[in-house]
């Protein structure tokens, strides 16, 4: 179904008051969701407010707020507070920017987090101000190493982002075959997954979404990607997680943002970057029919799409149980 920007704003500010988030808290968060429903990826839209009330009702937010526990002039380290991961995140990226725009670079880790979303969107406000974006958060144990069937880390999302004078290049990606939040909506939506994603509490490969999400997501890219897993893992760790977070709980988070004028010209990086976007663009096609795009052209046009159209499709079950949500008394 077709619904308008602002009526989904109205309905998922509403329900995340339902919640208990605060209005700053609930603004930050919607617009982080509302960017993944226009570009595309509605498994971590409006569907993760759902989520964010499951996740809630087993443990509440409580009355502790973010506090810095240690700091340099080029970093910072975060302790969230159990706070939801958006706000903690974005607070993060804030004081990287700052420090990066005294310093040239910066460095900032958070922990005791959760649902830090789709780490592009970060690396979008990072690229915005010129500058390099490297970006990492681990999660709970839901993916099997190559060889394994058991969970041993997250699925991880890594995310590097280069401005340029046209469109920046981000490239963000989960180091799943398919991420946690794809799996609920599956079995939200009484849907299947795809063969070879998952395995069940027993190590046998499964396509029941309720099974994998008690068992273990598959490693995507074989040993390759399961080393980028393990490499998050640890950055996560670096940022003050634990080795196995638990269930929804004290997520890692690191940020790093860096001024290119350090080792070059910023403007002159900003050029180089958008010609070697339009060197890949028209490079010769397997197929006439299908562009070569640079990382984050595809999301940042169905963005603009969407945004010119006013509004979305979403799913009807999930925005009748947002919309139940918003309404409750």
């Amino acid at each position: 179904m077709f619904i308008s920007l602002e009526e989904a704003t109205g309905v998922g500010t509403a329900a995340l008051r339902k919640l208990g988030l605060s209005a700053p808290d609930s603004d930050i968060t919607l617009r982080h969701l509302l960017d993944c429903e226009l570009r595309g990826l509605s498994f971590s839209g409006l569907a993760r407010i759902l989520s964010i009330g499951e996740r809630l009702a087993v443990k509440p937010i409580g009355s502790d707020g973010i506090r810095i526990t240690r700091q340099t002039p080029l970093s910072a380290q975060l302790d969230g507070g159990d706070r939801l991961g958006y706000v903690v995140a974005q607070q993060a990226v804030g004081i990287a920017l700052d420090k990066a725009a005294d310093v040239g670079l910066a460095v900032v880790g958070a922990n005791n987090t959760w649902y830090t979303g789709m780490l592009s969107y970060y690396a979008e406000m990072i690229t915005a101000k010129g500058l390099v974006a490297v970006i990492a958060s681990n999660a709970s144990p839901w993916v099997a190493p190559f060889g394994g069937t058991e969970g041993r880390f997250g699925t991880n999302p890594f995310c590097l982002g280069f401005p340029s004078t046209s469109t920046p290049v981000i490239w963000d990606i989960g180091i799943s075959e398919i991420i946690h939040a794809q799996a609920v909506l599956a079995q939200r939506q009484g849907h299947q997954l795809p063969p070879g994603v998952a395995y069940d509490s027993d190590g046998q490969p499964t396509t029941d979404p309720a099974q994998a999400l008690s068992g273990a997501f598959t490693a995507w890219g074989g040993h390759k990607g399961s080393g980028l897993g393990v490499s998050v893992q640890l950055l996560g760790i670096l940022a003050g997680s634990p080795v196995f977070p638990k269930p929804l709980e004290d997520f890692g988070f690191l940020v790093l943002a860096m001024q290119p004028d350090l080792l070059t010209s910023g403007e002159e990086f900003a050029e180089k970057v958008s010609a070697f976007s339009e060197a890949m663009r028209t490079t010769r096609r397997v197929d006439e029919e299908v562009p070569v795009r640079m990382p984050f052209e595809r999301s940042a046009a169905r963005r603009a799409e969407q945004l010119a159209a006013g509004g979305f499709d979403v799913d009807a079950t999930v925005f009748e149980a947002v919309t139940a949500l918003a309404q409750e008394d």
